[in-house]
């Protein structure tokens, strides 16, 4: 499916994309989920592409809350530009290495809630509207829900089966 361009493409695309992704993890066996990844990627296993996403969705929650309430977001995150994007998920990684799968799991489980709730409680107008919100500057509030949903799924989907075969 091409990019969502309305709110039951988004709400569908993410699902589908969320749900294939987890599907595919949950087909490998136990060990095969927790064996490292070739050397040479950021993530080293399938806990840490999971814990990313989940931080994703919690820098998009945060965006969110703060630039609804008419302040401007520290986008990505503080401390941090759009250019320097790899060092974030460089910090990303290691703040989450440790965590185990199972956890990993139920965190992006739940923050993959809390964003949906957000997309449907939206009109098509709301999310699709460029400028709308002051905060999304000249894109769409539904733009930055794409970068961490469907989209995300997809490349984290991608990067788990290519180190797997």
């Amino acid at each position: 499916m091409p990019r969502p361009n309305s709110k039951s493409e988004l709400l569908q695309l993410s699902e589908v994309n969320f749900l294939k992704l987890l599907d595919f993890i949950d087909q490998l066996s136990i060990k095969e989920q927790e064996k490292l990844f070739p050397k040479g990627t950021l993530n080293r296993n399938i806990s840490d592409v999971l814990m990313h996403l989940h931080h994703w969705h919690l820098m998009l929650l945060n965006w969110y809350d703060v630039g609804m309430k008419g302040e401007k977001p520290e986008m990505p995150a503080k401390g941090y530009t759009w250019k320097t994007t790899p060092e974030l998920n460089k910090w990303i990684q290691k703040q989450y290495c440790d965590i185990p799968l199972d956890k990993a799991k139920t965190n992006l489980k739940k923050s993959y809630e809390e964003v949906r709730a957000i997309i449907e409680q939206h009109t098509n107008e709301e999310l699709f509207e460029k400028k709308r919100y002051k905060w999304t500057g000249s894109t769409s509030l539904g733009s930055y829900i794409i970068s961490a949903t469907s989209s995300h799924y997809d490349w984290a989907f991608k990067l788990i089966k290519k180190a797997k075969t």
